[in-house]
């Protein structure tokens, strides 16, 4: 268990009277790792932690002046411990948790009778359920949905006219839901995903991608690219230059899409990494990012309208004012219908940023942003009229 403090963070003593005082759970559901081919990848132990707590320092630059008090605690439930008791005895302390754990476990604390009124934050969980008929009213993501991941990718298909698209999947119920987000997405965007295979292999790939994958491929016949999905990156690694076609790929490996990547520099990201990496002597993931949201637009809404009271908080976060300062080229606002931040995504490889969604071209009559993820007609969610 970590608890901080804003105060400290800042080095700065804390008020004799503050006129804000939050205090912030992160509460992360410890999960046993997929097995996989290659280490050379391996999940940080503090990954979403340090985003956080890095929110909670920039809070404190603005808190300070302010009067605001800030404390971030970090609750972590062992594998096969009990989340909602958890989730529970965390919420009859503060209303405000940011949630590392898997989708079904955030629903349930959710329903919690001690989540009302409260305002949880989604930082882990990428499922398109939980912004469409799974919403919940108090649940707000800052992580982007597979749809959000999808539509970046579909947008710069259309772009670069990459009509026939072929498909590997996985196995895993999470490679499913990215396959399944994939097609959702070459469907919105006049696509068709052709060809595709199950990866079902259970050989070494380190020493046999080379003869494996080029007969693997062989059979999807022609097209312009081919999707990978794979979200444990199990397979996806040996995919590329090993294929019967010189193609790119795409999805889990080759052209990726992110709410964050350490090779994004623009826009001032550069600052914002170099003081991640300050702190966390790594680079900053996708959850880092989403829980340093989820902390920053607290701030920033506490610092807007002068209050800590949750309804209060949650009414701007998803009102026409709030804007969240992401690093990313635009203003970041939450959709009113779903809690989804909207975002622009990055496409990148491992070693640059070759694009950002939504692309130029893509219009939509409230904002572009709108064009990556669950746009109202299409969300199912009705938790928020």
């Amino acid at each position: 268990m970590r608890i901080l403090t804003a105060a400290l963070l800042a080095g700065v003593m804390a008020l004799p009277a503050a006129a804000q005082e939050i205090s912030v759970i992160y509460l992360r559901q410890a999960v046993a790792p997929p097995p996989t081919l290659s280490n050379l990848d391996p999940v940080p132990e503090d990954l979403g932690w340090r985003g956080a707590e890095l929110g909670l320092a920039d809070n404190a630059t603005t808190g300070r002046f302010l009067g605001q008090t800030w404390t971030l605690e970090e609750v972590t439930v062992p594998e096969g411990g009990d989340f909602p008791a958890a989730a529970a005895r965390a919420l009859e302390r503060t209303p405000y948790l940011v949630l590392d754990a898997p989708a079904t476990l955030q629903t349930a604390a959710a329903d919690l009778p001690q989540a009302t009124g409260a305002l949880l934050f989604n930082a882990s969980a990428p499922d398109t359920l939980l912004r469409a008929s799974g919403c919940r009213a108090n649940l707000l993501h800052t992580l982007p949905s597979r749809a959000m991941k999808a539509d970046a990718l579909m947008q710069f298909f259309t772009a670069r006219r990459w009509t026939d698209i072929a498909l590997i999947e996985g196995e895993a119920a999470d490679d499913r839901a990215f396959a399944t987000a994939l097609d959702a997405s070459a469907r919105k965007f006049g696509l068709k995903i052709g060809a595709r295979k199950t990866w079902a292999f259970d050989a070494d790939m380190r020493r046999n991608a080379s003869q494996e994958v080029p007969l693997f491929t062989q059979d999807l016949g022609d097209y312009d690219v081919l999707l990978v999905a794979d979200e444990a990156n199990d397979f996806a690694r040996y995919i590329p230059f090993n294929t019967w076609r010189p193609r790119p790929v795409a999805g889990s490996e080759g052209l990726t899409a992110h709410a964050w990547d350490r090779v994004v520099e623009q826009w001032g990201a550069a600052q914002l990494q170099s003081r991640f990496e300050d702190l966390a002597d790594r680079p900053m993931q996708d959850i880092d990012y989403a829980a340093w949201a989820a902390l920053r637009s607290l701030g920033e809404a506490a610092t807007r309208t002068k209050s800590d009271d949750p309804a209060t908080l949650r009414s701007y976060i998803l009102g026409p004012d709030f804007e969240l300062a992401g690093f990313k080229g635009r203003p970041q606002t939450f959709r009113s219908w779903n809690g989804q931040m909207r975002q622009p995504m990055p496409l990148t490889h491992r070693g640059a940023l070759v694009a950002q969604a939504p692309l130029e071209g893509f219009l939509h009559q409230r904002t572009e942003l709108d064009t990556l993820g669950l746009d109202q007609p299409e969300s199912g969610c009705s938790a928020f009229e």
